[in-house]
């Protein structure tokens, strides 16, 4: 419950501040930082790399997967 109101606190100290905020600059440094918390990681990386999660998924979705030990024997001498 504390921290939630020290949340809460914040939150109405930064709208505040917010409201009294002059300098464009910082307006829109702010509207920068929500685009990029509110992006989603899936829509920034490749589409070779969201077929190769994607295709990991399917093999570990049908059973087509290898234990720990395996692949650290496989790659052992770059480890």
């Amino acid at each position: 419950m504390k921290l939630e109101q020290s949340l809460q606190s914040k939150k109405l100290e930064l709208i505040q501040w917010l409201s009294s905020v002059e300098d464009v600059s910082i307006i829109e440094k702010i509207v920068e930082l929500r685009k990029i918390e509110t992006n989603d990681w899936w829509h920034s990386i490749s589409e070779t790399e969201k077929k190769a999660i994607e295709s990991g998924i399917q093999d570990a979705n049908s059973g087509k997967l290898n234990p720990h030990s395996s692949a650290r024997k496989m790659y052992e001498k770059w480890l």
